[in-house]
C-alpha cells in the first residue's frame, strides 16, 4: 500500500515537471520513457523510503540540483522556517564553496547552540554520530531541526582555536531542540566625526535571510534610523543564502523610486520578462553600500543586482554565489513537496547570474577569516565586530566619497 501511494506521487511529480520545468528538453531525454522506467523499478519495492528514492533518482536525471522532492516531515520544517520561526537549536550553517566544509555562520543569542558554546567559524563534522560530508547547508539544518524537547549531538572543529594558534580542537556537545524565533534583521548605528568636527551616522543593517517578516522588519528599521538622523547606510547580505524571492523584491522597492526593473526572468521558451516596480517610494535617498560575498545567493543576488544596476548602491565584498534559478514549491497530495526550477533570472542590466555570480565594485576580504562572515548577532559583540570588520571600513570610505560627490553637486 505504501509503495502504491508513492507511485501516485511519482505520476503527480512527473506531470508537474512536464508542464513547468525550465528546460523543455528535460536534459535531452524522453521524459515519458523516464516515467515508465521509474514505475517499473518501483513495482518490486517493499518500503515507502525506497520508493521515494526512486522519485529522487528520476529527478536527478534532469541535471538540476534545485529540482527535488522532500518528505512531508521535511516540508513542514521548511514552512515553519519561512514563517520566521523553527524548532531547532538556533544555528546558521552555510557551505564554504571552495572547500565544501559546513561552517557555523552564527548562533541565535540565548539559543541552545549559543548556550553550548558554539560560535561562528566552527566547522560542523558530525550530527548524531553521522558524518555531514556531502551535505549542503539545508540538508544539515534539516538534521538539526526536530520536535521540541528532543536532543541532537553535534561534533565541531573549533574555529576560534584554529584562528588563534593554528591548532584545531574538536568538541562534541548535546543540544536540546526548542522553538527558535528568527529575526532576520540585525541593526546598529556607526558614529564618527568628520574632518570639520560634525557627527556622522551610518546605519548598519544586516539581513540574514529572506523570511516572510524580512520586508516589514527592514521597513521599520529604516524608518527608525531616519528618525535618528542617519545619513548613509550599509546593507550587509554576506552569507545570506536567500529565501523568499518576493521578500527580496519587496526590500528592493524600499530603496528605489519610479518604475525601475528589479529583475528579469527567462522562461522555458527563452522569453525575457522584466519584473518592474509595482509600487514604492524610496524610504531614503541617502548613499548606500551593499556588502556581499560567496555566501550571498538567490534572493540576495536579486536584491544586490536590483540596487546596483539601477545605480542605487555600491557593491563591496566578494563575488556572489551564483544561484540564478527560480523555484516553485508545490505541496503534493501525500503532504510531500516538489521544488521545481521554473525559470532563471538575469539582473536588470541583463547580466547572467546563474553559475556566474555578481562581481562587486570594490573587492574586500577580511584578512582574519577564511570565509568572510557578517558580524555577530549578539548585542555585546556587535560594536566590537563592526570596528574590526575591514569590509565595513571600506564601505564607510566609499560612503564618504559618495557624500562628498553629493555635496559638490
Amino acid at each position: 500500500r505504501e509503495v502504491n501511494r508513492v507511485q501516485r506521487t511519482l505520476v503527480e511529480a512527473w506531470g508537474l515537471i512536464r508542464e513547468t520545468f525550465v528546460d523543455p528538453t528535460f536534459n535531452h531525454q524522453d521524459w515519458d520513457m523516464r516515467l515508465q522506467q521509474t514505475m517499473v523499478e518501483m513495482f518490486p519495492l517493499k518500503s515507502e523510503d525506497a520508493a521515494y528514492g526512486k522519485i529522487s533518482g528520476m529527478l536527478s536525471t534532469l541535471g538540476d540540483p534545485f529540482t527535488k522532492i522532500i518528505s512531508p516531515k521535511e516540508y513542514q520544517s521548511f514552512r515553519i522556517g519561512s514563517d520566521g520561526s523553527v524548532q531547532g537549536v538556533g544555528v546558521f550553517i552555510n557551505k564554504e564553496p571552495s572547500s565544501g566544509r559546513l561552517l557555523v555562520m552564527d548562533c541565535i543569542e540565548g539559543g541552545p547552540a549559543d548556550r553550548a558554546g558554539l560560535h561562528g567559524g566552527d566547522e560542523l563534522v558530525e550530527i548524531d554520530g553521522k558524518s555531514v560530508s556531502g551535505l549542503d547547508g539545508e540538508a544539515a539544518a534539516q538534521r538539526l531541526r526536530g520536535r521540541v524537547g528532543t536532543t541532537v549531538k553535534v561534533k565541531v572543529l573549533d574555529g576560534t582555536e584554529n584562528e588563534r594558534n593554528g591548532r584545531i580542537r574538536q568538541k562534541e556537545v548535546q543540544l536540546s531542540r526548542e522553538v527558535i524565533n528568527l529575526s532576520p534583521l540585525s541593526t546598529a548605528i556607526i558614529s564618527h566625526r568628520s574632518d570639520d568636527g560634525r557627527e556622522c551616522k551610518t546605519g548598519y543593517v544586516r539581513l540574514a535571510a529572506f523570511s516572510q517578516t524580512a520586508a516589514a522588519e527592514m521597513e521599520s528599521a529604516i524608518k527608525k534610523m531616519e528618525d535618528e538622523g542617519v545619513q548613509s547606510y550599509i546593507l550587509d547580505l554576506r552569507n545570506n543564502p536567500g529565501g523568499l524571492v518576493k521578500a527580496g523584491l519587496d526590500v528592493a522597492q524600499m530603496w528605489l523610486d519610479g518604475n525601475e526593473t528589479l529583475v528579469n526572468t527567462v522562461d522555458r521558451e527563452g522569453n525575457v520578462l522584466p519584473i518592474n516596480m509595482a509600487r514604492g517610494h524610496s524610504l531614503t535617498h541617502d548613499p548606500l553600500v551593499v556588502l556581499v560575498n560567496e555566501g550571498s545567493a538567490s534572493a540576495s543576488e536579486i536584491l544586490a543586482g536590483a540596487l546596483h544596476d539601477n545605480g542605487r548602491a555600491i557593491l563591496v565584498g566578494h563575488r556572489t554565489f551564483g544561484k540564478g534559478k527560480i523555484q516553485s514549491v508545490t505541496e503534493l497530495d501525500d503532504g510531500s513537496a516538489l521544488f521545481i526550477t521554473v525559470a532563471k533570472y538575469l539582473s536588470p542590466a541583463l547580466h547572467e547570474i546563474d553559475q556566474v555570480g555578481i562581481q562587486p565594485d570594490i573587492q574586500c576580504t577580511p584578512e582574519m577569516l577564511s570565509l568572510p562572515r557578517a558580524p555577530s548577532l549578539k548585542e555585546d559583540d556587535k560594536a566590537t565586530n563592526l570596528e574590526m570588520d575591514s569590509c565595513i571600513m571600506v564601505a564607510e570610505q566609499a560612503l564618504e566619497i559618495e557624500k562628498s560627490k553629493g555635496s559638490a553637486s
